[in-house]
This record gives C-alpha cells, sequence and structure tokens, in this order.
C-alpha cells in the first residue's frame, strides 16, 4: 500500500510563516559577507536590499540607504549565498494528504532549496507547481517533468509523439526519460521534443545506450546512468581511453550532468544499513515508508547475488566518471533524487555535496553546480542562481564561509525563497511539528 494513503496530521505552520502578502515588502541583510558565484569570492561588509521577490541593491554597507520599514536582518560575521536547486527531485502526487505534500515542500526550503526539478510528474500537479510558484505556500520554486515516458507508458513512436504534444501543451517544463522505451520511441519522443521546443531528460534506456543519448543531445542525464555500463566498469577499473572518448563526447553534445551520487550509493548497495538508520533525518519521514526503505535495504544486501565489494568498485568508478566529466568542462547540476531511499528532502543536497567533493570538486564547483549553474539552465524561465540586483531572492544566510568548507552550507541562520525570509529558529520550530507529528504515530 503507497505510504501516502495513511492518514498525516501535522501541525499548522509556525506562527513566523506567514503569507506572502504579510512579510515586509522590503528586506535588508545588513553587513553580511557575499558570496555572489558570479566569480571565486566574497564582498565583505555588504548590503543587499531585497524588495518583493527580487534583490534590487548590493553595495558597502556604509553606502545602501535602507528603506524606513524594511526588515533589518543582521549579517554581520555570516555569509549570504544563494539559494541551491534539487535538479533531481520529486514533489508528491496530487492524491497524496495535502499536509504530506506541503511537508515535503517545506523541508526542502527548510534545508536551503529554493529550486526544484521535479522528475516525475503526474496528473493535476501543475496546480501545485503555480500555487507554489506564487507564493500561497512555503516552497521551492518549482519546475516540472511530465508523466514519464517508459516501457510501461509508451507502446509505438506514434504514442510517443502524442505524448509529448500532449505534455507540451498542458505547460510541463520538461519530459522524462524512464527505462524501457525502444529506440524508435526514444527518438521519435526527441524528434517531437526538438519540433515543439520542450526538454527531455532522466534515464538512459538500455536499448537506446549512451552514445545515441549524447547523439540525440539528451538535454540532461540523470545518475550518471549508462556510463558504467557503457564502459564495462561494473568489473574492473575504468578504462581511461574509453572514458576520455565517452566524456568528449558528453562536452560536444551539450548534455548536462545530474549525478545523484549519494542514494546510488544506496540503490546499488554500496552503503551500509547501519549507516543509513543512523540519519538523524528520517524522524522527517513518514514511519511506515522507513520502513519500507529498511526492508528494501536489507533485502538488496541479503540477496543471494549481492557482491558488496563489487558494488564498492562501481561507487569507486562513479566518482571517477564524475571527476572526468567535471574535469573536461561538462556541465553538472545538483541533485539529489529525494525523496527517495534514505534520500530526505532538504537533507540529502547536503550528503550528495559531501560525495561531490569526495569525487574532487572544489567548494565553489560544488556551490556553483546548484546555483549559477542552474540559473543558467533555466534562464528562459526566470533570472537566480547569483547574488546580483535584478534576480530572484532565493538566499541562504549561513554562519561559516562555504567556499573554505562545503559543510558550512548546512549551518545556516535563515533560508529566504522568493523574498519570504524564514529564520532558522522558525524552520526548527516547523520541523519539530513534523517530526513530532509522527512521533505521537500520527502516520499509523
Amino acid at each position: 500500500m503507497k505510504f501516502w494513503v495513511i492518514v498525516i496530521l501535522f501541525a499548522v505552520l509556525a506562527p513566523g510563516c506567514l503569507a506572502q502578502s504579510q512579510q515586509p515588502r522590503e528586506v535588508a541583510f545588513i553587513n553580511v559577507n557575499v558570496v555572489p558565484m558570479t566569480s571565486q569570492s566574497i564582498l565583505t561588509g555588504q548590503t543587499v536590499l531585497v524588495r518583493g521577490d527580487r534583490i534590487v541593491q548590493i553595495g558597502p554597507a556604509a553606502k545602501v540607504k535602507v528603506p524606513d520599514g524594511a526588515a533589518r536582518i543582521d549579517g554581520a560575521g555570516k555569509y549570504l549565498m544563494p539559494g541551491l536547486a534539487e535538479m533531481h527531485g520529486h514533489v508528491p502526487p496530487p492524491d497524496a494528504p495535502r499536509d504530506y505534500i506541503e511537508s515535503v515542500l517545506y523541508l526542502y526550503v527548510a534545508g536551503g532549496v529554493t529550486t526544484v526539478r521535479g522528475m516525475q510528474g503526474a496528473p493535476g500537479q501543475l496546480d501545485l507547481r503555480d500555487r507554489a510558484n506564487r507564493g500561497e505556500l512555503v516552497s521551492p520554486t518549482l519546475y516540472l517533468a511530465g508523466p514519464p515516458f517508459s516501457g510501461a507508458s509508451i507502446d509505438s513512436p506514434e504514442q510517443a509523439v502524442e505524448r509529448v504534444r500532449e505534455q507540451h501543451l498542458a505547460g510541463w517544463d520538461l519530459l522524462k526519460v524512464l527505462p524501457g522505451l525502444t529506440r524508435d520511441e526514444y527518438d521519435s519522443m526527441a524528434k517531437a521534443a526538438r519540433d515543439v521546443g520542450i526538454r527531455f531528460a532522466g534515464h538512459v534506456p538500455a536499448d537506446v545506450g549512451l552514445l545515441h543519448a549524447l547523439q540525440m543531445k539528451q538535454d540532461t542525464i540523470d545518475h550518471v546512468d549508462g556510463y558504467i555500463e557503457h564502459l564495462k566498469a561494473d568489473g574492473g577499473p575504468v578504462n581511461e581511453a574509453q572514458l576520455s572518448e565517452v566524456v568528449r563526447r558528453t562536452k560536444e553534445g551539450g548534455t548536462w550532468i545530474v549525478p545523484t551520487m549519494a542514494v546510488w550509493e544506496t540503490l546499488i548497495g554500496a552503503a551500509g544499513i547501519e549507516k543509513l538508520l543512523s540519519y538523524p533525518e528520517l524522524k522527517y519521514m513518514p514511519p511506515q515508508q522507513v520502513v519500507n526503505w529498511e526492508k528494501s535495504h536489507r533485502n538488496r544486501l541479503g540477496d543471494p547475488q549481492f557482491d558488496h565489494k563489487k558494488a564498492e568498485l562501481v561507487a569507486a568508478n562513479r566518482k571517477r566518471i564524475l571527476k572526468a566529466l567535471h574535469d573536461a568542462g561538462v556541465r553538472i547540476l545538483l541533485g539529489s533524487d529525494a525523496p527517495q531511499q534514505y534520500s530526505v528532502p532538504g537533507f540529502s543536497i547536503h550528503r550528495e555535496m559531501a560525495l561531490m567533493r569526495d569525487s574532487g570538486m572544489t567548494p565553489f564547483e560544488i556551490i556553483r553546480s546548484g546555483t549559477k549553474s542552474v540559473g543558467d539552465y533555466f534562464k528562459d524561465k526566470d533570472q537566480f542562481g547569483t547574488i546580483e540586483a535584478g534576480k530572484r531572492a532565493d538566499l541562504i544566510l549561513i554562519n561559516g564561509d562555504p567556499l573554505k568548507d562545503i559543510s558550512n552550507v548546512a549551518n545556516r541562520a535563515g533560508v529566504m525563497v522568493r523574498g519570504r525570509w524564514l529564520p532558522e529558529g522558525e524552520i526548527q520550530k516547523k520541523l519539530e511539528s513534523i517530526a513530532a507529528s509522527y512521533s505521537k504515530g500520527a502516520s499509523r
């Protein structure tokens, strides 16, 4: 039985989580260190002025006049950076309980995730996207893929073309590719997508293969899907010559990569069960969902065919592939596939960043993959991802320099999403109410 059919009772939003219309129209971060992400630099002693959902002025604190009535946030000793994106996220379907949907969206924001590219749409979900993007609830800005293209949903090339046209007319932001498509179905989808001007992204179906997906200019390849198979890297070290060639083709084709390293270590069995069960953020998920995750992982590890050494080899080779892609200038986008097994919205993105660091990326490069690069990817939708006048006011105020240590990104003083300011104290109260609702057995 789907976990969301269980009745969930949540406390109402913390009193400070006001409707957008109740927020001060102008907010000023005073005397703050700005991490603009336009370059690898920090601007010290700045005031950043926000009006509505836009950044309107940035400059030395002594020179920026703060309007009367503006909310003032003391930034002394703190760092202001752009909000992060979850570029392979999921939003609960409309038939899930409202409180569960809203809590998932809140969890993203609580972790500093102010933009989500939802990667598996459901009928009716566009209404939620529009409500969220109007600021009617605490939510990241949402860009949503439609219901997926897969072996289970597409039976012919003609049906693939029809579905592309339907999703484009409906207003979905992109198409989601899952396994199971034949090459003819995939090619028909890709051509129709180019004809109408909509992106397609996600997995690489086995019948399609990595090189053909690159040739067809799939917009993003998520989970580094197809690379291990193409390189036959599940039985030994990566062949460096073959890796160099496929990296070259990826770069030339212009495909972006969404690695989702952390969740894949779980799904291939490289992550131990005790480590996963120790994650404190599990208390923010429905208990039955966590039970199901544990059951799935124990079944995975207990399968007679499971080979832990092979899982560790694949995990190591995935890091090698990501490093090679990044070093060659292939564009990387931050994503963690939340909510997914042990991938809790808003928390998993920080576990993902740690694995990207372990793959050889610097803090600046990692943060760029979740800020400026995402703004570049969605430049036809809005202007965001850096701290500049005119950009959407998605910001994280943190207590340490993120360019020195990526873990400082999780040491928040508050989050701003589309100009709505949520101080960390209010965030923690809301998180406590979510956890309390589950600990009282409200979902059972």
